[in-house]
């Protein structure tokens, strides 16, 4: 499950090896999931995304934004990606495999449940993607200890569980 630590590390790692590739191929949804959703259709990424370089990724929330080009891939809880170098094995069974022009590829799997969006930049409406957008993270400046306080008085503080606060109706997205 991404939550806000893995999905910073993973974009820590993928602003390290994958900024600056471009984009070769790319395979999405070979291997049926009923629970791996896409935007629009995956029959459109490849379109989308080919041709496109790898400018940077951010954690948003709980989920992992990596702009490619003109378009934005999201990935969101319950999705595991894999880096390989060129000539390495990839794996048979994925919901998208992106490979790059040096012969490197990215796989996302998905065992339970998970997004793999792809759209362009402000065209998803996605309400925990928004709201993740629009709230500070933990790990940023901006949540503080008065950012913290006003959440705290916004709720019922002795009716709700410390988990229950934390955790549900996107006060925090991602934890």
């Amino acid at each position: 499950m991404l939550e806000i630590p893995e999905a910073h590390v993973l974009a820590g790692q993928i602003n390290q090896i994958l900024v600056g590739q471009r984009i070769r191929g790319v395979t999405a949804a070979q291997t049926p999931h009923k629970f791996a959703w896409f935007s629009d259709g995956p029959e459109y990424y490849r379109d989308w995304l080919v041709g496109q370089t790898v400018a940077g990724a951010l954690a948003v929330g709980g989920m992992v934004e990596v702009q490619a080009g003109d378009m934005v891939l999201l990935f969101g809880d319950g999705v595991n990606l894999r880096v390989h170098p060129g000539g390495a094995k990839r794996p048979n069974k994925h919901q998208l495999l992106i490979d790059f022009e040096d012969g490197s590829s990215l796989s996302a799997t998905v065992q339970m449940y998970g997004g793999l969006w792809c759209f362009r930049r402000g065209e998803f409406d996605n309400p925990y993607y928004q709201a993740a957008q629009q709230k500070p993270s933990p790990l940023e400046d901006e949540f503080d200890r008065t950012y913290f306080q006003a959440l705290l008085a916004g709720t019922e503080m002795g009716r709700l569980s410390a988990k229950a606060l934390l955790a549900t109706e996107q006060r925090i997205p991602g934890l």
